[in-house]
């Protein structure tokens, strides 16, 4: 694969730096640094939004048609990479990411209009509501129940470990509105208003005191028929579609040999914390190299799967010994875990060292979920073996 930029694309990198060095303020890029979960909070991935949104750069992995600037797996891998390198905020991926293909690709007219533009603009912010307990892995074997009640729906059911589910407004949702036919043909897809009477959510916090994850009850719920995506038993199908849109759009390795080059401006690694790092850094290259040429076939009409499993089963272990890593690195500085959250607020207390150490076991523990969350490891390895070795 030729990795050398045309002149075109040179181009097109210098304009990403010169947005990056004036779009990101320094309360930005405080912000993120300072950010120990997955996803930055509203107050700091808001005004990247808008930033990002203004330029009309906000969805550039949408298609051209529906809304998106119209890159080419290249430009995108350039845009993420120096977003990355110049430490810009992750933004929560559950709308723009996940719940906006599924808009313009099943949505109505009316549902495109209505949610779109709000979800561009910030509006709209969303949670995923998938997981219940007892049916995370085994996703058809959800409980939360829609009964149809003239035009709405009547939703009674619990989801779990649902992403910034306190910051949502809108919730999508797979239901169960048929229990007669067979498990995956009986669900629906649906869009719930988290103000509506009945829904209360609920925090779980992590091992590291971070409040990113909950639960959301849903009782008496009353939904629209407006707000159905799809058919009525298209549920399945469609949350095939955003999995396999999640996977095949994400590149981990940009973000990854970002967060590695400001560890390693941060600290002096020698001996074998210096190999350790060399390592993480070439897995992290290799890794960058299938991500790249994963974008470029897809962009040739392939499907993502299977390799984009293989890519999120190697993200979670380079990230996970990234931070690992980090802990050691930064001894016992690297220890401390204020209870106070966030880290970047005014009021927050100084850290016993640099920010960077200051937020490391934070980030340490939340990164084991890394192996869980998005299909557990060993769900992973289980598609791989289907898929790409027949077994």
């Amino acid at each position: 694969m030729d990795l050398d930029l045309s002149a075109e694309q040179i181009h097109f990198r210098d304009e990403v730096r010169a947005f990056l060095a004036t779009a990101l303020t320094p309360e930005i890029r405080r912000g993120a640094a300072l950010t120990s979960g997955v996803f930055a909070e509203p107050d700091v991935a808001g005004p990247w939004q808008a930033a990002l949104e203004a330029k009309g750069w906000l969805v550039y992995f949408w298609p051209e048609a529906a809304g998106g600037p119209g890159w080419g797996a290249v430009e995108r891998w350039i845009f993420e990479t120096e977003c990355a390198q110049a430490g810009a905020p992750v933004l929560p991926g559950m709308g723009l990411k996940l719940v906006g293909p599924v808009l313009y690709t099943y949505g109505t007219p009316e549902q495109q209009t209505r949610f779109l533009p709000a979800l561009r603009r910030g509006e709209h912010f969303w949670a995923q509501g998938f997981s219940e307990p007892g049916s995370g892995s085994d996703l058809a074997s959800l409980r939360t129940r829609a009964v149809r009640d003239g035009d709405d729906y009547i939703v009674n059911g619990q989801k779990i470990w649902t992403t910034q589910a306190h910051f949502a407004n809108w919730m999508f949702a797979l239901v169960r509105t048929d229990t007669e036919v067979k498990a995956q043909r009986g669900i629906s897809f649906l869009l719930i208003d988290m103000t509506s009477p009945g829904v209360t959510v609920r925090p779980i916090l992590s091992a590291s005191g971070d409040h990113e994850l909950n639960e959301v009850f849903l009782e008496d719920v009353r939904v629209p028929l407006a707000n159905r995506l799809g058919m009525e038993g298209e549920g399945w199908s469609i949350a095939k579609f955003l999995l396999e849109n999640e996977r095949g759009g994400t590149g981990y390795a940009p973000q990854i040999l970002g967060d590695l080059d400001r560890l390693e401006r941060a600290t002096a690694l020698r001996g074998s914390l210096k190999d350790r790092a060399v390592r993480l850094r070439l897995e992290a290259e290799a890794l960058e190299m299938t991500e790249l040429r994963t974008l470029l076939e897809i962009e040739g009409g392939a499907p993502p799967a299977p390799r984009s499993v293989a890519v999120k089963l190697i993200a979670s272990e380079i990230r996970q010994g990234l931070e690992t890593l980090a802990v050691d690195a930064f001894g016992l500085a690297g220890l401390q875990l204020p209870a106070e959250r966030p880290f970047y607020a005014d009021g927050a207390p100084p850290f016993a060292g640099p920010p960077e150490a200051g937020v490391a076991v934070a980030r340490y523990l939340n990164a084991r979920a890394w192996s869980i969350f998005g299909g557990t490891s060993e769900i992973q390895l289980t598609i791989i073996a289907r898929t790409a070795v027949g077994l």
